[in-house]
């Protein structure tokens, strides 16, 4: 489910699975990434939001924590993200698109 519309974007894809990710990205820089979180709770992105290309959640709905967030920041945001096939590799391009009805992820 996209959370709201926005126009596709494209960036590197990156899995963040702890505060220890967005601290290396903080470091390094998360312009152009499109992150990968597993918890539409989570809390820790928000130090590197406004620099996020994109983010796509496994869980939740567009009312959770991430889908609220990103909406505020204007950040395009798929929720309860379901892959057809094998999800992306960390670096790889990929591009969020809420454009249309639902959200979608394109290698």
């Amino acid at each position: 489910m996209k959370v709201f519309d926005a126009a596709p974007v494209r960036g590197r894809w990156r899995a963040m699975e702890s505060p220890d990710d967005v601290l290396e990205l903080m470091d390094t820089g998360a312009e152009g990434i499109i992150a990968l979180v597993r918890d539409a709770g989570a809390t820790f992105l928000a130090p590197i939001y406004h620099e996020l290309a994109g983010v796509v959640c496994t869980g939740g709905t567009p009312r959770s924590h991430i889908g609220i967030v990103s909406r505020e920041f204007q950040v395009p945001c798929v929720m309860a993200c379901q892959f057809a096939a094998d999800e992306p590799t960390d670096g790889d391009e990929v591009e969020l698109d809420c454009s249309g009805g639902e959200g979608i992820v394109r290698g």
